[in-house]
């Protein structure tokens, strides 16, 4: 955790020289982003006059979020200036902190835990939220509306072939794996962060480096995309997943349940500058309708259809919004 933070630090003051110097044009999704009359339960909201910049991370999931905060805002007569596909975490952050990014989804844990500097998420995935919200409202006057049902987290997954063969559904379960089967697939980064594969071994009574547990011989290091194709093909009986990833379910993989709640909570809120909800009050009411229909199984098959699919975010987000009626 210590170098992690090191490096953010290290990036965010870099990035933050870059943004006080000058107004940098931050990397975008592109393409045009449609837009249409607001329907069903955010009907009738008007932001005409109003203008907003939007950011988001250069991740499927994060891009797909973003253009939908696009398309709302866009639908409702606001001018929108689209600054998804931000490279990485603490230029995202550092955009928003210096103004350039009004609006932008965020994660509980990634803010609690990174950001905010804690070292311990909150087991409670309520209180980890409120936590999160009053910390950044007091600290940074940025403002978290209510929070999504999702929870894009890490566990470990399987092969359907490894669920048959071993019939396990939790990770309390992957002791009734033979020592010698249980190899993993997993991130760089994942072996070294404090809520990553060391501590969640140790959660689950299956120490690192131990004959007995998981033999550093066992592990494999993989790109994340890598991981799913070769957890789906059995070069490793477990791969790294993120639990919102919708190659999960196109590869046929069986994510592992978080039986001890070892890993944080990672639920996606609307963050807006604190200045700017201010002026427009109808900005929460115009993304809270938007934020509870979005549940792990939702944002699983949007994801897949842009990772799997090959179809364009924008796309995604635009037949979504229209399909739930959010936009006619």
């Amino acid at each position: 955790m210590r170098l992690k933070r090191l490096t953010l630090a290290i990036t965010a003051a870099v990035v933050s020289i870059t943004l006080s110097g000058c107004s940098i044009g931050l990397g975008t999704a592109g393409g045009l982003t449609k837009s249409g009359p607001l329907a069903g339960p955010v009907e009738g909201i008007e932001l005409d006059g109003a203008s907003f910049s939007v950011g988001s991370k250069n991740f499927t999931e994060q891009i797909l979020l973003g253009k939908m905060a696009v398309i709302l805002l866009k639908s409702a007569g606001a001018e929108v200036k689209d600054l998804t596909n931000i490279p990485g975490s603490a230029a995202a952050r550092e955009a928003q902190l210096a103004g350039q990014v009004e609006l932008s989804w965020e994660y509980t844990g990634t803010a609690w835990l990174t950001y905010l500097n804690n070292a311990d998420p909150i087991p409670d995935e309520r209180k980890q939220y409120i936590a999160t919200r009053d910390a950044d409202l007091r600290e940074n006057n940025l403002v978290w509306l209510p929070p999504t049902p999702m929870n894009d987290t890490y566990t470990m997954a399987i092969s359907s072939e490894s669920a048959k063969k071993y019939g396990i559904t939790k990770l309390s379960e992957m002791s009734k794996v033979p020592p010698a089967e249980r190899t993993f697939c997993v991130e760089a980064e994942f072996t070294n962060r404090p809520d990553g594969l060391k501590g969640m071994l140790e959660t689950y009574g299956l120490p690192l480096g131990s004959p007995e547990g998981i033999p550093r011989s066992n592990l494999r290091t993989l790109q994340t995309g890598a991981i799913y194709d070769a957890t789906a093909r059995g070069r490793c009986t477990f791969g790294e997943v993120f639990t919102t990833d919708g190659r999960i379910e196109a590869l046929d993989l069986t994510a592992l349940e978080d039986d001890r709640s070892f890993f944080p909570k990672y639920n996606a809120s609307m963050v807006v500058r604190g200045e700017v909800l201010e002026k427009p009050p109808e900005i929460a009411d115009l993304f809270e309708p938007l934020s509870a229909a979005l549940t792990n199984e939702v944002i699983s098959g949007l994801n897949a259809e842009v990772d799997v699919e090959g179809r364009d975010p924008a796309e995604v987000a635009w037949d979504y919004l229209r399909e739930e009626g959010f936009v006619g």
